[in-house]
């Protein structure tokens, strides 16, 4: 589905495949737990943090599942992991408080997460996301590359020009009597991504005996 796509419909069928596609790729992929941290991260996470009003914050044990959730929707790096897990919990609920309470200015909700070691601008919008979805939607590489056509710069300057783009196709969903928050929109750009890979997937694991053996190529040019 391209950014572009004005019809609320096409959008929410995207959206509405989201969890089809978490579990298809929990299976393909043999990302076994990703179905639980998904389900932690969109509907568990968010009711803990309100519970915690006024004063919202994570705890450290949240903030590494929470990474946990990304890393494994996404690309695999331990040693993130690894930094987020050794955080001081009290470290963490300090940032996450002041974060919270900088919303809903991005700019110093993101520096003041990205203080924590093993924190950058996509972990923090994770972070935000589940705290504030209406406000500021996941830096995710999928919707990046849909919405900005690049997911190669992780900088906060990126990530506002991101937020903004998905916050105004939000509000342009949302005309028609639709409800879209900047989180909807980042799932669904995700779950169309995902569901296009899917879609070449039987392509890219073709049976090795019916795949052209181009060593055997090189030889015959030989």
């Amino acid at each position: 589905m391209e950014f572009a796509c004005s019809e609320a419909s096409a959008w929410k069928e995207a959206l509405s495949a989201y969890a089809s596609r978490i579990h298809s790729l929990s299976v393909n992929k043999k990302k076994g737990n990703l179905v639980a941290l998904d389900e932690f991260y969109r509907n568990e996470l968010p009711s803990l943090l309100q519970g915690r009003n006024p004063s919202p914050f994570v705890t450290r044990r949240e903030l590494s599942d929470l990474m946990q959730w990304k890393l494994t929707r996404g690309k695999w790096r331990p040693r993130l992991l690894n930094l987020v897990s050794s955080l001081d919990d009290a470290l963490v609920s300090s940032a996450s408080q002041k974060a919270f309470q900088n919303l809903p200015d991005l700019s110093k909700a993101v520096s003041a997460l990205t203080l924590l070691k093993g924190v950058g601008p996509a972990t923090a919008s994770a972070l935000l996301a589940a705290f504030a979805p209406h406000i500021a939607p996941f830096m995710s590489d999928e919707a990046m590359e849909a919405a900005l056509g690049n997911s190669k710069d992780y900088s906060l300057k990126q990530y506002l020009k991101f937020a903004e783009k998905l916050q105004m196709k939000a509000k342009e969903l949302s005309s028609g009597g639709e409800s879209f928050t900047p989180s909807d929109v980042e799932r669904a750009l995700w779950s169309s991504a995902m569901g296009q890979k899917q879609l070449s997937a039987p392509q890219e694991n073709q049976d090795p005996k019916t795949k052209p053996n181009k060593s055997s190529k090189r030889k015959r040019k030989n």
